[in-house]
């Protein structure tokens, strides 16, 4: 079962997806793991009602955060802030389907960290 977990996590590491920018984003965010080197751009586009209607990322960093950003961003649409807010580590463990260690814990992290802080940063509507 792992090997399927690692083939998936390659895949969206090589392919991922919602990678590039959004047009007209309502809130844009930096994200940052210096223990490795990760850098990564969060886009979200936010409707009036605080539902996540799109989502971009953009960046470079291991195959670990690259591969928990996009299988985020899969799952973000549709979501409205509260819900964003409310995740953390287990979900993420769960995307991605494989044990983290310490020392990547914070890669696998990137995405949503930086996502709660831009989502933190959004006008108020």
């Amino acid at each position: 079962m792992d090997d399927l977990y690692r083939e998936q996590i390659l895949e969206h590491y090589q392919a991922p997806h919602n990678f590039g920018t959004l047009g007209a984003p309502t809130v844009s965010r930096d994200g940052r793991n210096p223990n490795c080197g990760d850098q990564i751009t969060m886009q979200l586009e936010i409707d009036a009602a605080g539902k996540i209607t799109d989502v971009a990322f953009s960046g470079r960093g291991c195959a670990i955060s690259m591969a928990s950003t996009s299988l985020l961003t899969d799952e973000l649409r549709g979501k409205s802030l509260d819900e964003v807010r409310a995740l953390g580590t287990p979900y993420v463990m769960e995307l991605l389907g494989i044990t983290v260690g310490p020392a990547r814990i914070h890669c696998a992290l990137l995405g949503l960290e930086t996502t709660q802080k831009a989502i933190d940063e959004t006008p108020a509507r």
